[in-house]
């Protein structure tokens, strides 16, 4: 039980506001006062909260009781909660769009939690920003609590791993199912509690021992809530599914073209296959994807599934895919020897890299070898005798693919499409033990498949515009001007010249260029990402910035992306010249509300890899206490300095707290710190050598102190380009 609450004279008048608002009757002080749980101590600033509103005709006073003089229809939100339970409430309809989000304070959220969706009133605006308080939770969204339990008086608690839940569940002894001190569960709330007493709650499974990454894996699946298995129903109706083996329903034989997939050595769905050929007058492009839509048509169990799925997650140990293991480890595999149904998009360019013309159709196809990136970097780019006699049939068409890409490449560089080089680090397991976190590595048969995939994504979304067939595009909106201007300071402060341009995919492009081959090309990367708006899915065309394409969609993926799949029937339906199809599972859903859907899962799916990235750092350093790292400044507070190790690309953070040879102030204009005595500054971009002090793996955090400025700068990386996240 908490002790009585204390208000300060504003929040007590906004307080009681709120509560007055929220009731059908006029309430006297003694219900005022046990609502708002003030003990005696506070009985006389009641009177004078209570005086000054009724002066300011907020409320009037009836006999002994009190009303308020106007109630304001509530309004539905989402609430989000920060790591320090002050709450965000994101509104819902015409009214998202009048304004910022509306600040909750932790003793107005009405035992709300971290999104839930709550009916909310406004009590006023504090320096421009709306405040609320919450009149009642419609929807829990969380049910349930991954966490570890800690044995206590009367049974236990069971401490949140996502820090936007501050609280602990109270377990009672008879509901812990025999946990042990430390480990890993998930318990389901069976009470929320109120503003005096915390939730509760019972342990329905015990995952095990927290140290292990498996566990760890599997609370981040939990905490994301993410579908681990399919419904029997959809079982069942990928096992009756039958392979097609032969060419018919209008399909095109395509299986004597030498098609072949480029992927990683570990990937484990092979949906898109590609075949050039060249003459005199330029090049033919074969990009041949899985024929998803032919074995899962919509409205079928497959098809409601993987709609609520939206994409396949990617974890170190495990795949979640959007589609049951038939089809995307079999009748959509691309495997090497055997004829899959694909859906070809045939697209011919000039010598000059310019299309000048494109057609689609199904089509039966066989590819001819899975290879992969290191395989076709050493046949193209290192030009081993050994692997080009390994495969000296394929070797010309795959250099005849390259000197088309060179020329699809140039060609969208000069447009102003941008190229990140930001690191992609893989986590390596052995076992339930986190090995190695290391960078993937890149090189140019990346480049290669990558470009044919965006020649055929945009060939696909310029045909369907122009056909105006409603579809999902993969739009990408121009920066936000405040963001904008956060990086142009930081980017000054990290001495770079920027162009005098106007701002355009081109500039961002210049910027990137400059910061090539440099000791800040990481964090420079890392700004402008974060500058960027993020891309999503919509039917309305406003074209890609970051491509710097007015059309795009995706149309490569359909194994792993639901959006693809609607390109796909719907591409389908125009070659028949037939009506619109339904492209998506469910009557009352329209396209537009599907691209927010699937945008939605794409993020979930993004948050969920960040944090299991963040969960396997924090075991992979957990022994490693005292060990030093060189790492560079990647963030500038006035609480500390964010790190990114040199080696790893793991995150994290030197406290101010711990800095303690001088007293720095903090500059945000210029993104340093500088010691008051020593004028010892260090700035974004800083090289620093470091000692990691503390790993917090309940929170995912992990801080480390300064040992000074590192004596040289790191080499540049020259692995190769990546490619941005479209």
């Amino acid at each position: 039980m908490h002790g009585r609450r204390t208000y300060p004279s504003g929040s007590l008048q906004s307080s009681i506001l709120a509560l007055l608002q929220q009731q059908h009757q006029p309430m006297g002080i003694n219900d005022i006062t046990q609502a708002l749980d003030l003990g005696r101590n506070q009985i006389s600033g009641l009177h004078k909260a209570l005086v000054s509103l009724c002066d300011e005709h907020k409320i009037e006073q009836q006999g002994r009781r009190f009303v308020a003089t106007n109630r304001p229809e509530p309004m539905r939100a989402t609430i989000e909660l920060t790591s320090k339970g002050i709450g965000f409430a994101v509104l819902e309809g015409e009214q998202a769009q009048k304004g910022k989000d509306i600040y909750i304070a932790p003793h107005h959220l009405g035992g709300a939690s971290h999104g839930d969706t709550v009916l909310l009133a406004l009590i006023g605006t504090d320096r421009g920003r709306r405040e609320g308080r919450v009149l009642q939770v419609i929807q829990r969204a969380v049910t349930e609590v991954c966490g570890i339990f800690n044995e206590g008086a009367g049974g236990g608690y069971v401490t949140p791993d996502d820090e936007r839940l501050p609280y602990t569940l109270f377990i009672r002894r008879q509901d812990t199912l025999n946990a042990q001190d430390g480990m890993a569960v998930l318990a389901a709330i069976t009470d929320y509690g109120s503003e005096a007493q915390g939730p509760a709650g019972r342990i329905i499974e015990i995952f095990g021992d927290a140290s292990k990454a498996g566990v760890q894996i599997e609370m981040a699946i939990r905490q994301f809530s993410l579908r681990e298995h399919f419904p029997p129903a959809v079982e069942a109706e990928a096992a009756a599914l039958h392979p097609v083996s032969i060419c018919e329903d209008g399909r095109s034989d395509l299986r004597h073209l030498p098609h072949v997939t480029i992927d990683g050595e570990t990937a484990r769905d092979f949906d898109d296959a590609i075949c050039v050929e060249a003459d005199a007058d330029g090049f033919t492009l074969y990009v041949s994807i899985a024929d998803v839509s032919h074995y899962v048509p919509t409205n079928s169990a497959i098809d409601r599934e993987a709609y609520l799925r939206g994409t396949s997650v990617y974890l170190p140990d495990r795949v979640l895919p959007m589609l049951p293991e038939r089809l995307s480890n079999d009748l959509c595999s691309l495997v090497p020897d055997q004829d899959r149904p694909a859906f070809t998009a045939i697209l011919r360019f000039d010598l000059q890299g310019r299309r000048i013309n494109e057609k689609y159709c199904k089509s039966l196809m066989r590819s001819r070898q899975r290879f992969t990136y290191t395989i076709v970097n050493q046949l193209l780019y290192l030009r081993d005798p050994q692997s080009r006699s390994n495969y000296q049939d394929l070797v010309p068409m795959l250099e005849q693919a390259d000197r088309l890409t060179v020329l699809l490449k140039k060609r969208r560089m000069d447009r102003g499409s941008l190229e990140f080089n930001i690191p992609e680090p893989e986590v390596g397991l052995d076992g339930d033990r986190v090995t190695s976190i290391q960078l993937a590595k890149r090189n140019q048969a990346h480049q290669l498949i990558e470009d044919c995939m965006l020649a055929a994504n945009e060939a696909v979304a310029e045909t369907l515009a122009s056909a105006q067939r409603p579809v999902l595009y993969r739009i990408h909106e121009r920066p936000d001007p405040v963001k904008l201007e956060t990086f142009t300071d930081a980017a000054k402060a990290l001495g770079l010249m920027l162009p005098r341009s106007e701002v355009s995919p081109a500039w961002f492009a210049e910027v990137i260029r400059q910061a090539s081959n440099s000791p800040t090309e990481y964090i420079v990367n890392n700004l402008l990402l974060r500058t960027m708006q993020q891309a999503r899915y919509a039917p309305e065309n406003v074209g890609h910035f970051g491509l710097a394409a007015p059309y795009y969609l995706h149309f490569t993926s359909p194994i792993r992306r639901y959006p693809d799949l609607v390109a796909h029937r719907v591409l389908q339906s125009w070659l028949e010249n037939s009506p619109q199809p339904a492209t998506v599972p469910g009557s009352e859903t329209n396209l537009a509300e599907a691209g927010i859907h699937l945008s939605q899962c794409e993020r979930k799916a993004i948050d969920v890899e960040r944090n299991v990235h963040a969960r396997c750092s924090a075991l992979f350093l957990m022994d490693r206490i005292g060990e030093q790292f060189s790492a560079v400044i990647s963030g500038v507070t006035a609480f500390g300095l964010y790190l990114t190790l040199e080696t790893s690309y793991i995150s994290g953070m030197v406290p101010l707290t711990t800095m303690t040879d001088d007293y720095y102030l903090h500059d945000s204009r210029r993104y340093r710190l500088i010691g008051e005595t020593s004028n010892r500054m260090y700035q974004l971009g800083d090289w620093v050598e470091v000692r990691l002090d503390h790993v917090d793996l309940l929170n995912k955090r992990i801080n480390f102190s300064l040992l000074g400025k590192r004596g040289k700068t790191p080499s540049a990386r020259t692995e190769g380009d990546d490619t941005p996240g479209v």
